[in-house]
């Protein structure tokens, strides 16, 4: 997958999750600051970028691995569909957290100190990372931050986090090809076949 198309995924993305990320080069937006320089024109999307050229990815490597575990964890792998760690969701979430728009830095610190909190506990639990966990074992974990309603005091950060990794993943995932399909999503797509004009309409004007 080349930066290209993780930036147009992650604007469709943006579209489901209600973030506001700009198509094409727009100016840039301040940040408020007198004499700020805001963050740049957004990318041109029928460009093709090298890593980094744009901006730099966040995620460390094993963050990157702690990711696509909750990834898989979030949406596994079926008899429909691939799970959001097989589609590479985790690589989405990285370009999304390390992008220079408002939203998305808003983001950025609750996903890595989210993260950061997954090995953490399972250190403390499992003496492993997240990722060396059998599915089991990490769903242990995921369920006591899953719904943070119920979640304990000491698991409200966590749970917080959950939540919003777990919308980026649906988002991800479900404006990938293979995530529209799961859906059930036809899109722009004609219903019915179309065989031309009756034949007596081709006879009145003489093409028949």
């Amino acid at each position: 997958m080349d930066r290209r198309e993780t930036l147009q995924w992650m604007l469709a993305a943006s579209a489901v999750l209600g973030a506001d990320v700009s198509a094409g080069a727009t100016p840039a937006r301040k940040s408020g600051a007198k004499g700020s320089a805001g963050y740049g024109t957004d990318p041109k999307l029928n460009k093709t970028y090298r890593s980094g050229e744009l901006w730099p990815l966040t995620f460390t490597a094993a963050q990157s691995r702690t990711a696509q575990a909750l990834c898989a964890l979030i949406i596994p792998a079926d008899e429909h569909s691939p799970s959001a760690a097989q589609l590479k969701v985790h690589l989405f979430i990285d370009e999304w957290v390390s992008a220079p728009y408002p939203a998305q830095g808003k983001d950025r610190d609750l996903v890595l100190n989210g993260l950061a909190w997954l090995d953490a506990e399972a250190a403390k639990r499992f003496q492993k990372r997240f990722d060396q966990l059998d599915a089991t074992q990490q769903a242990q974990i995921a369920d006591d931050i899953c719904w943070a309603d119920k979640a304990a005091p000491e698991f409200a950060d966590a749970a917080r986090f959950f939540k919003r990794f777990r919308d980026l993943t649906a988002g991800g995932f479900y404006t990938t090809p293979e995530g529209s399909k799961d859906l059930g999503y036809v899109g722009n797509v004609p219903s019915v076949t179309f065989d031309g004009p009756p034949l007596k309409v081709l006879q009145i004007v003489g093409v028949s």
